[in-house]
C-alpha cells in the first residue's frame, strides 16, 4: 500500500511545534530562574534594590498572652511576638531604619518591659509614630527610639500605673453564694473577689505601683533626658492625658507631624538620600503568623482563667 503524499510535511509541522514550545518552556524557566536570583542577591546585596523603611504597626493593647483570631476578633499578637519581630530586623540587611506606627493604649508592665527591652536593642535608626493614641505604656515602649513623632491630635501621656481587681461580695451576698478560703499566709488571697480588700492589702499594692511608676519615670528621664522640661516633669507623669502639642511643650516627643513625616526622618537618620518618601522603599513588618481560625474558645477560657483573683498591674 502506497504511503501517503503528505505524510513528510505533517512530520515537519510537528516538528516546528515542538521546537516552539520547547523554546517557549526553557525562556519561561530562564525568566523564572532571573527572578530567583534576583531576590537571592538582593537578600544578600541589599544595595541592588536599596535599604528600605520598615515600619511596625503596633495597633493594640500590649499583652503577653496575646489572642488568636476567631469569630469574634481578628487576635493580636503576644508581646513576645512583636518583641521578636522588632529583634529579627537587626539582622535584616536590606532594612536601613525602623519606624513603630503607635496607636496604642498600653496595657500589662511585663508585655511592655518585653517590647521595650527588643526596641531600645536595636541597632539601627528608630523613630515612633503616635497615630491616634500612643498613651502609658505604648510611650513607655516609645522612649526605647531614637526620635518621636506625634500627630498633633493624637493622645498620650497617662504615665502612670494602675492596679485593678474586681470585689463582688455585695454581690455573692444576695446571690446567696458563700466562698470559704483556706490559706498559709495572712496575704495570699490579696485581691480576692469574694471579701472587701484590707488597709494593709492596699498598702502593699500601693507599694508595688510605687515601685513600678517610679521604674516608669526613670526610664523617661534615661531616654529623653535634656529634652525634658523637668520644671514641669511630674505635672507631666501625674497619669493625665495629652494631645501631641501639649506632649511637645513638655518635651515627651520631638516633633509634631504625620506618618511620612515620620518615615522621612528615620531616612536621615539613615542617611538614606530622599525628597519624599515616595523615593523611599517601606517594608511593612507583619507583627504575628497566626493563621486564621472559626473560633478560639481555649483562649477565651485562658483569659477568664488569668483575670480571677489576680491584681493587674497595667501601664495603661
Amino acid at each position: 500500500m502506497m504511503e501517503p503524499l503528505f505524510e513528510p510535511r505533517r512530520k515537519t509541522v510537528r516538528s516546528a511545534a515542538s521546537v516552539v514550545i520547547g523554546t517557549g518552556m526553557l525562556l519561561l524557566l530562564a525568566f523564572f530562574a532571573l527572578i530567583i536570583i534576583f531576590f537571592v542577591i538582593s537578600a544578600f546585596s541589599p544595595s541592588v534594590v536599596g535599604q528600605c523603611i520598615a515600619v511596625v504597626e503596633i495597633d493594640q493593647s500590649l499583652s503577653v498572652e496575646g489572642a488568636e483570631p476567631s469569630l469574634l476578633s481578628n487576635g493580636m499578637p503576644s508581646s513576645e511576638d512583636i518583641a521578636m519581630t522588632i529583634e529579627q530586623l537587626n539582622t535584616r540587611g536590606d532594612v536601613g531604619a525602623i519606624v513603630l506606627v503607635m496607636n496604642s493604649g498600653g496595657g500589662s508592665v511585663v508585655a511592655t518591659t518585653e517590647i521595650y527591652d527588643a526596641v531600645k536593642g536595636l541597632d539601627k535608626p528608630s523613630v515612633a509614630y503616635f497615630r491616634e493614641v500612643a498613651a502609658s505604656g505604648a510611650y513607655y515602649v516609645s522612649t526605647g527610639t531614637d526620635y518621636i513623632i506625634s500627630d498633633p491630635n493624637a493622645l498620650t501621656g497617662s504615665i502612670g500605673v494602675i492596679t485593678t481587681f474586681g470585689e463582688m461580695s455585695g454581690l455573692f451576698e444576695k446571690l446567696g453564694i458563700n466562698i470559704t478560703t483556706v490559706k498559709s499566709g495572712e496575704f495570699k488571697d490579696i485581691g480576692s473577689s469574694s471579701r472587701p480588700v484590707t488597709d494593709k492589702e492596699l498598702a502593699i499594692l500601693q507599694s508595688i505601683n510605687e515601685e513600678v511608676y517610679n521604674q516608669f519615670k526613670s526610664i523617661i528621664i534615661e531616654n529623653r533626658g535634656s529634652k525634658l522640661d523637668m520644671t514641669r516633669f511630674d505635672e507631666a507623669t501625674d497619669g493625665r492625658i495629652m494631645t501631641g502639642r501639649q506632649a511637645l511643650s513638655y518635651g515627651l516627643v520631638d516633633e509634631l507631624g504625620n506618618k511620612k513625616d515620620a518615615v522621612l526622618k528615620a531616612a536621615e537618620l539613615a542617611g538614606m538620600d530622599s525628597a519624599s518618601v515616595d523615593e523611599l522603599r517601606i517594608c511593612t513588618i507583619p507583627t504575628t503568623g497566626y493563621e486564621s481560625s472559626m473560633l478560639s474558645l481555649d483562649s477565651l477560657i485562658h483569659e477568664i482563667q488569668m483575670q480571677a483573683n489576680t491584681p493587674k498591674f497595667s501601664y495603661g
